[in-house]
């Protein structure tokens, strides 16, 4: 379809008819495919490789795991495939933006959903109907607002202190064993299983909002973010960790903030290893010295990421991220491993 072609709808409704379906790593093997793209090449060999890495990460027992999402991959269908590394043990720590654990995974926990749209749609009629785009998805800006509101009254109801991002979203978390239209969301899952989840920006995202309404209603006792003690609490964990892996999708704040843990563990004097093992899926180009695309060879220059176990996968996520994960979930090293729990070291 060329970008000149305008899609017309009557309402909303027209707009949002088509679910976004997200795909389940378990009722697909694709070991096959893996074992067949490494005898390839280009981004189909680094695809394979990036597969075997993160296998060796999951069998290694010393090795804590540390997801981090950027992007909207969590949108766009692979919100379980991140529940499922949870739920079968294969991440012990999350790092992600807020928009990922908010404005998808939370939202659609509210029983609310994101649909399948078009890149082409002429965007003034999206505004008109009230209609968020991403690319070729869809988000209801009224069900997103709603989003919102529902954070502010979560804020209403705890102590007026400061809480790092990993606190409030176990509160979250509690909040959906009661309140989920949809069970099974990743902070649920993560909250079940003592998985944390870290936002270093989390107020650029829905919580934000949600933050904004509860401090402007509380303007004498409310709560705040710590982002400073978030730091601290996740070097903590890297502390802790004899070894550590990063499986990462997208780049921007999350990729950094774990890299980070190995200079900030050394500057308060503990002797830790760069991150052994690590894989980036990205589509950004290395040339404009951004952190979402520098690789993962340049962070060694920084000491954070050791290179003898490491896989850049230039490629669109949804693409190669279902292969990765079902490849490991098939070969079945998480079933060896011991959940670290490490949401339990903060009490």
């Amino acid at each position: 379809m060329s970008e000149d072609k305008k899609l017309t709808h009557n309402s909303k409704k027209d707009f949002l008819k088509n679910p976004v379906e997200h795909i389940d790593i378990t009722s697909f093997d694709s070991r096959p495919i893996i074992s067949s793209m490494e005898k390839m090449s280009f981004v189909s060999r680094e695809t394979a490789n990036a597969a075997n890495i993160f296998n060796d990460m999951l069998s290694d027992k010393d090795c804590t795991i540390f997801l981090t999402l950027a992007g909207s991959t969590s949108a766009a269908g692979c919100m379980n495939i991140y529940k499922d590394l949870v739920k079968y043990n294969m991440v012990d720590a999350i790092v992600a933006t807020g928009a990922s654990i908010i404005d998808m995974d939370f939202f659609e926990a509210l029983g609310f959903k994101h649909y399948q749209g078009s890149q082409f749609q002429d965007d003034t009629e999206l505004r008109k109907n009230y209609i968020d785009r991403i690319y070729d998805t869809y988000i209801d800006e009224d069900e997103l607002q709603m989003c919102d509101r529902i954070i502010c009254d979560i804020a209403d109801t705890l102590e007026p202190r400061s809480y790092t991002s990993r606190e409030f979203i176990q509160e979250i978390g509690k909040y959906l064993k009661k309140n989920s239209k949809k069970k099974d969301s990743l902070i649920e899952t993560a909250y079940d299983n003592n998985v944390p989840i870290f936002c270093p920006a989390f107020t650029d995202s829905s919580a934000g909002f949600g933050l904004v309404m509860h401090q402007e209603k509380n303007p004498k006792k409310h709560m705040t973010i710590d982002s400073i003690r978030e730091f601290r609490e996740l070097t903590e964990i890297k502390i802790r960790s004899k070894g550590s892996g990063l499986f990462m999708i997208g780049g921007g704040v999350p990729k950094n903030f774990i890299q980070d843990t190995v200079i900030c563990a050394e500057l308060l004097g503990k002797e830790v290893e760069m991150h052994k093992y690590a894989v980036q899926i990205t589509v950004a180009d290395s040339r404009d010295g951004a952190c979402s695309s520098s690789t993962l060879k340049e962070a060694s220059s920084w000491g954070k990421v050791d290179i003898t176990k490491e896989q850049m996968v230039f490629a669109e996520a949804t693409s190669v991220l279902p292969l990765i994960a079902s490849d490991a979930y098939h070969k079945g090293e998480w079933k060896k491993r011991d959940r670290k729990n490490f949401t339990k070291i903060f009490g």
